[in-house]
């Protein structure tokens, strides 16, 4: 006999399911095309429920800021754990980076960027957000890195390392830049590890 998953669990379950269902629509659709009807459907539910959840559009963009944000969090820390030690661990560490800015996580993310340009309430919960999440990478980086923030220099370049990311990302909207991108990832991590290892001029 089959057990009846509590209303409660139910619940949480369809909400998890419309906000990665969100997710994908932005990533791969847009804003424009990321509608609830649309959202609804990805999820397996009727627009009613998705309804009963986030009564307005707003309301279910507005919790899926806060979904990416976790999302973003919990890959980073995900794919940082088999990181290699030894000469091989900078680049290994930037490639991450550069991971995180081009996967479809950030593409739902910039989409969210743009809306929010038009949009005053999704930009206050976007540059929150935003904020928030580049302290959290920024000091992630110099954990990964073994990298000394009181350095003269170091906060800088590990700066310098996630808007080069964060570029590279961009890049990769339109076509895939993947070969471009490997010559640029292995060149800047020789840069970084040697500016690590000599010390940063400021």
């Amino acid at each position: 006999m089959a057990v009846r998953q509590p209303q409660q669990d139910r619940s949480r379950a369809t909400r998890q399911r419309l906000l990665e269902s969100a997710i994908e629509a932005l990533a791969e659709l847009g804003w424009a095309g990321s509608t609830v009807a649309v959202v609804a459907e990805r999820a397996g539910v009727s627009r009613g429920a998705a309804q009963h959840h986030f009564p307005t559009r707003e309301d279910l963009f507005a919790a899926a800021v806060g979904f990416v944000g976790d999302a973003r969090r919990l890959w980073t820390r995900e794919h940082s754990i088999d990181l290699p030690t030894g000469p091989e661990r900078t680049r290994a560490v930037v490639d991450l980076i550069v991971r995180l800015y081009t996967g479809p996580l950030f593409r739902a993310a910039l989409h969210m960027w743009v809306a929010a340009t038009s949009d005053p309430q999704l930009r206050e919960s976007v540059v929150t957000l935003e904020a928030h999440l580049g302290r959290e990478t920024h000091k992630l980086a110099l954990e990964l890195l073994g990298a000394d923030e009181s350095t003269p220099g170091v906060r800088e370049i590990v700066q310098a390392t996630l808007d080069m990311a964060r570029g590279l990302g961009l890049a990769n909207l339109l076509t895939d830049d993947s070969k471009r991108r490997a010559g640029i990832i292995d060149r800047w991590a020789e840069i970084l590890d040697t500016a690590l290892r000599t010390g940063v001029k400021a």
